[in-house]
């Protein structure tokens, strides 16, 4: 069993995302029917290679039904779900919708979705987590919401939050600072890693840290810097495992997301495991630069 590699739906649970270099990876017709063969497809093979984390979202289009058909017609009892409230899917499964998802962090909105993830899933989601949690968040100052998170840490579910922005390790410490969270999400790869130091203290504190976009939505791998590439090549992989590998090296990371979009995507990733790395830190990029140029990818 992968004890730190999780599976992410972000890409296999709707038509359109922004991850570069999906296109020839999914279905020509991303038709519903063929968008869950796909998910299925996948799931299959990461449980085949001993992969028992997946980690969804309500606003990953259907992401959740796709996992929770899967869960019941393969039976599986042994992995372990995590999922996401706060984003709203609004695209209505057109890849050209001018808005894909809408963010809300009230009470109304976490009530309605916790509702929808249990009547999918049931009990299956041991972790839940706030999607994309900023400083800005009404969350932090809205008592009602707090307290029905608490509610539900205390019912047995892992209540969490995952983060984006320039800015998240303000928000990892300020979050964990509220004790309520034990599950932490952040976006951390070559290029952004600032995250780094908040989540390695999270981890120490006894927070589990999950790591997502650690191939910087496909950056890392259709565009990679010399230095990824001259590693490739010397071990004989792709540059994704590169960029996972270096993930996976953060002895503070519980458990680092593939966002594999395709079987094949997902046996070039698990190359990962294979790979040991030097130091990559000079790769990074301003957190404001990462940030602004990821706010330009383009859905498709």
């Amino acid at each position: 069993m992968l004890d730190r590699i999780g599976l992410g739906l972000a890409a296999l649970g709707r038509p359109a995302y922004i991850n570069l270099g999906r296109e020839d990876a999914l279905p020509r017709g991303r038709t519903v029917d063929a968008m869950r063969q796909a998910c299925w497809d996948v799931l299959d093979a990461a449980y085949a290679r001993g992969v028992r984390w997946v980690d969804a979202a309500r606003s990953y289009g259907r992401s959740e039904e796709f996992l929770a058909g899967w869960l019941a017609d393969r039976a599986i009892t042994d992995v372990t779900v995590s999922s996401k409230w706060g984003y709203a899917y609004v695209a209505d499964w057109r890849p050209d919708a001018e808005v894909h998802e809408v963010k809300e962090h009230s009470l109304a909105r976490f009530t309605e979705q916790w509702a929808q993830t249990r009547a999918l899933l049931g009990d299956r989601v041991s972790y839940y987590q706030v999607h994309s949690l900023t400083p800005d968040s009404p969350l932090f100052t809205d008592r009602a919401l707090l307290e029905a998170l608490a509610a539900l840490a205390e019912s047995g579910v892992r209540v969490g939050f995952s983060t984006s922005g320039p800015a998240q390790a303000e928000t990892v410490e300020r979050a964990l600072a509220l004790d309520v969270f034990t599950v932490v999400q952040s976006t951390w790869n070559v290029l952004e890693p600032s995250a780094g130091p908040a989540l390695k203290q999270a981890h120490d504190a006894g927070a589990h840290v999950l790591l997502k976009e650690t191939v910087a939505n496909g950056r890392l791998i259709v565009n990679p810097p010399a230095r990824i590439t001259e590693l490739a090549e010397r071990n004989g992989v792709g540059p994704d495992a590169i960029a996972i590998a270096a993930a996976l090296a953060q002895p503070w990371a519980d458990t680092v997301l593939s966002g594999a979009a395709s079987t094949g995507q997902l046996d070039s990733n698990l190359r990962a495991l294979d790979i040991v790395l030097d130091d990559l830190a000079d790769l990074a990029e301003p957190a404001t630069e990462y940030w602004t140029t990821r706010s330009r990818l383009a859905w498709n």
